[in-house]
């Protein structure tokens, strides 16, 4: 987004002025509501928590290939390990009713084979198909790649449609796990 598009929809998060310090992107969805895309903060914690607690079961089990009740505090405490390097995550957020809310997360993290990382993508269940999870995934692809990596791996359910979908969209190869014929593995070269 140019740095017009953005001043365009500044606005909208005027009211935050803590979450416009660094690097930001204010996009449109495909309905044209203005989100902030950002890299996560500790700040954020709460957020992350009350995001993941309020998605579906079976939003939690496509991102987390399990499901549970509540997040434990283990969970969370992974979840906000990033170092912005080896370990990154993008959040987007929209302002409802003067509160801040998480809407979406990309992250990435690097794993034990040189040059590779695995990502994941999770969208609140009512703004999937708005075009958010490829908002998030161009800014995490290009910072890995930006990063150094090479590889990025996504393992997902075979079950997962959407994943399918916005993995294929996004140049992603998909095979079978052969360890796992639930599941599969998108692969993108970087």
């Amino acid at each position: 987004m140019t740095n017009e598009t953005n001043s365009l929809h500044a606005k909208d998060f005027a009211a935050f002025p803590e979450v416009l310090a660094g690097d930001h992107w204010i996009e449109a969805l495909r309905d044209g509501t203005p989100v902030l895309i950002r890299p996560l903060r500790e700040a954020d914690r709460e957020r992350e928590l009350a995001f993941v607690n309020g998605l579906s079961h079976r939003s939690r089990r496509y991102r987390f290939l399990g499901d549970f009740r509540l997040t434990s505090q283990a969970q969370i405490d992974q979840l906000m390990d990033v170092d912005y390097q080896q370990r990154m995550a993008f959040i987007a957020l929209v302002h409802d009713n003067g509160v801040l809310q998480e809407i979406g997360v990309s992250r990435y993290s690097a794993t034990l084979e040189d040059k590779m990382c695995e990502c994941a993508v999770t969208v609140a269940d009512e703004w999937q198909n708005r075009g958010l999870g490829v908002l998030l995934m161009r800014h995490l692809i290009d910072y890995a790649r930006r990063q150094g990596f090479k590889r990025m791996v996504s393992m997902d359910s075979a079950s997962n449609e959407g994943m399918r979908d916005l993995a294929s969209y996004l140049g992603f190869h998909r095979a079978v796990d052969t360890a796992d014929n639930t599941q599969v593995i998108h692969t993108l070269q970087l």
